[in-house]
């Protein structure tokens, strides 16, 4: 495989570390990876905090609350920086991760220099305008995400079925970039009976996670639906959410018995991954969901609906419980079979920790390069073009 000779890259994005969220996860990682193989990275975000200082790689630009989202900001559209950030960093590729008025600006910015573009599709926010009470925009809101993706060589989605879904819908130039997990820091090793005396479990009770941000687009509820149904039979079921957001205050008022720790990160968040059980995995929306994979790493049995990174990743019964999309009944039916069936939960849990073990991040980050240079669309020019000539050669012969 051609090696790519990538030296300078911008990334621009609305969210970036130490913030936590999905988005914000993948970049780290990616950023992590390039400079570990010796490429500059630029990287070009909002300031979050009005006296935050960036350091030489990070590009601050000024930005206003997204509605629903108080602790991120979006980038305004200043042309003039990006352009002028640009030329003075002379990136070879521009990688923008959303899809905002800064980003926009990234876009037609980087496209006047000549700079190759790609994007990346990592947050399904026409459907979470339903969920905010603004579903009339929803259609518009499709239109110019498919309008901005289109104007980038590429645009990057997480699974497969996402790439059908949006190259059905107009979307050109789709290709799929995998998510990895670190299956060191996520091990089951670090589960912590101490933790789960402080959250006043025992040590043979039954603890049901989820993580991730507490909010109406995450369907939430059905977790809460099922936590409550497997109370009434089972005393011993305990539900614990880790994460912040715009529900959480409602949920502790509506249900004082579940357990809610707010944002962990790094090794603290491990530790409450493993120091669970089952993992709970409702939503709806989410483009991937790195959540599950890192589940899957601590060795949880997860309970997903069959799309996105469940789709992706788990086989019923086998590492984790699959349910049809949005048959919020089977999704239930499936957490209760593993309270009631301890021989097939420590058999997906085991089978789950094997499996994310060959999901790792190196050979993803190979892939971003690759595609940032435009070697994959190289190679794919190259293997189309040699099928077509392929019988010609023959013929002649």
């Amino acid at each position: 495989m051609k090696l790519s000779n990538l030296q300078r890259v911008t990334i621009v994005t609305e969210t970036f570390a130490p913030e936590v969220n999905g988005v914000a996860h993948t970049l780290g990682h990616l950023v992590n990876g390039l400079r570990q193989r010796g490429v500059e990275v630029q990287v070009i975000r909002p300031r979050q905090q009005r006296k935050e200082q960036a350091d030489s790689d990070t590009v601050l630009l000024p930005g206003l609350p997204i509605p629903g989202y108080n602790s991120m900001r979006f980038g305004l559209p200043v042309l003039g920086r990006i352009a002028r950030s640009l030329r003075e960093f002379r990136p070879q590729a521009v990688y923008v991760a959303t899809e905002g008025p800064m980003g926009w600006a990234a876009v037609k910015a980087a496209r006047a220099q000549g700079i190759r573009v790609i994007s990346g599709f990592h947050t399904n926010f026409h459907q979470y305008i339903e969920h905010y009470r603004l579903g009339v925009l929803e259609t518009v809101a499709y239109r110019y995400l498919r309008h901005f993706h289109n104007l980038t060589a590429a645009t990057l989605v997480p699974t497969s079925v996402q790439q059908q879904e949006l190259s059905a819908h107009g979307f050109n130039n789709v290709a799929v970039m995998s998510r990895g997990v670190d299956s060191q820091l996520f091990s089951p090793a670090r589960r912590d009976q101490a933790l789960r005396r402080q959250w006043g479990v025992r040590e043979d009770d039954l603890v049901l996670l989820y993580v991730g941000r507490i909010a109406p687009e995450k369907n939430l509820s059905l977790a809460l639906s099922s936590y409550r149904s497997m109370r009434q039979t089972d005393e011993r079921v305990r539900l614990v959410l880790v994460g912040d957001g715009p529900s959480l205050n409602s949920i502790r008022q509506q249900y004082p018995d579940v357990i809610c720790c707010g944002i962990k990160r790094g090794e603290d968040l491990a530790r409450h991954y493993a120091s669970g059980d089952i993992f709970l995995f409702p939503s709806l929306t989410d483009t991937f969901g790195n959540v599950v994979t890192e589940a899957l790493a601590s060795g949880l049995a997860v309970v997903s609906f069959d799309y996105a990174a469940g789709h992706e990743y788990i086989r019923h019964e086998m590492n984790g419980m699959l349910a049809p999309f949005a048959d919020e009944r089977a999704f239930t039916n499936n957490v209760f079979a593993l309270a009631d069936r301890p021989n097939l939960l420590n058999k997906v849990r085991a089978a789950a920790r094997s499996h994310a073990e060959t999901i790792g991040w190196n050979s993803i980050v190979n892939d971003f390069m690759q595609r940032l240079s435009g070697v994959q669309n190289e190679e794919a020019r190259y293997e189309s073009e040699q099928n077509i000539t392929a019988p010609k050669r023959a013929a002649v012969q």
